[in-house]
């Protein structure tokens, strides 16, 4: 099944059901290469939607300590894209369905070659692409490779984007938009900003994508709040920090269950 489509079916399954989908985030290779694919399990067993599979880079502009963290880790035990590929499709071969978004900056991509990057993840299984740090006036050539192969590009807009920044990233946006909650870096909060449910709002006047709100999020009460205002809640480091734990798999199985839960029943 082509990335848009399998994005499109899950979003538009759980809107039947009035869930928001629960979007965990890992970094492939963490907190080792061998461990990493039954982290990649855990989230989906805990009920995981859609994973967005973490792409390291040495500089991840966007992403706060726990998640460098766990980045320079495992760029240091030798992760590259092609690990990422090769994860991916892993996980289609032991039987996993739900989409698969890499999640990466853009040198990454430039340095493997755009086109090749392309063309391998819609060979590995993966549906789609998040680079934060390529706005969506500059995206077009990604945007054209991955259409090639039906695959999403979901640029990301911030609460100080101005409407037309909004409208922008939507209109070149496929498969859903990304909404991050904060001005600021990734990493798990004490609240929810006040602003929030506002700037879901307007950003919903833009666009009948679904949007998915991500960015200092980390406890159920904070996923069953988002869920009641967006489609889909993406955690990030309160589930990389349980991957660095002493017990990875079941600290990062317990968490997401629990964050599933919440997103199912919050909307």
């Amino acid at each position: 099944m082509p990335g848009r489509q399998r994005i499109r079916e899950t979003f538009a399954r759980l809107n039947a059901r009035g869930q928001a989908a629960f979007m965990p985030y890992m970094p492939v290779g963490y907190p080792s290469p061998d461990l990493s694919p039954a982290i990649f399990h855990a989230l989906v067993d805990a009920g995981a939607d859609l994973i967005e599979v973490g792409v390291p880079f040495s500089d991840p502009l966007a992403d706060g300590p726990t998640i460098q963290a766990a980045t320079q880790q495992a760029l240091a035990q030798g992760v590259a894209p092609a690990d990422a590929f090769a994860l991916v499709r892993k996980l289609r071969a032991e039987g996993v369905t739900i989409p698969l978004i890499l999640m990466g900056y853009v040198n990454p991509i430039l340095a493997y070659g755009m086109a090749r990057y392309v063309a391998d993840a819609a060979a590995a299984g993966a549906d789609g692409f998040i680079v934060p740090d390529l706005p969506p006036d500059e995206a077009g050539e990604l945007e054209a490779l991955a259409a090639e192969y039906s695959l999403a590009v979901i640029h990301l807009v911030a609460p100080t984007s101005t409407s037309e920044r909004q409208a922008l990233a939507a209109a070149h946006s496929s498969g859903f938009l990304y909404l991050v909650s904060v001005t600021g870096i990734t990493g798990a909060r004490d609240a929810l900003p006040p602003h929030l449910a506002d700037f879901v709002a307007r950003v919903r006047s833009h666009t009948d994508l679904p949007l998915a709100v991500g960015f200092g999020i980390g406890a159920p009460d904070q996923v069953r709040a988002v869920a009641e205002l967006a489609d889909g809640v993406v955690v990030g480091s309160a589930l990389v920090k349980q991957a660095g734990s002493d017990h990875p798999v079941e600290g990062v199985k317990e968490l997401a269950s629990s964050l599933a839960r919440a997103a199912h029943e919050g909307s």
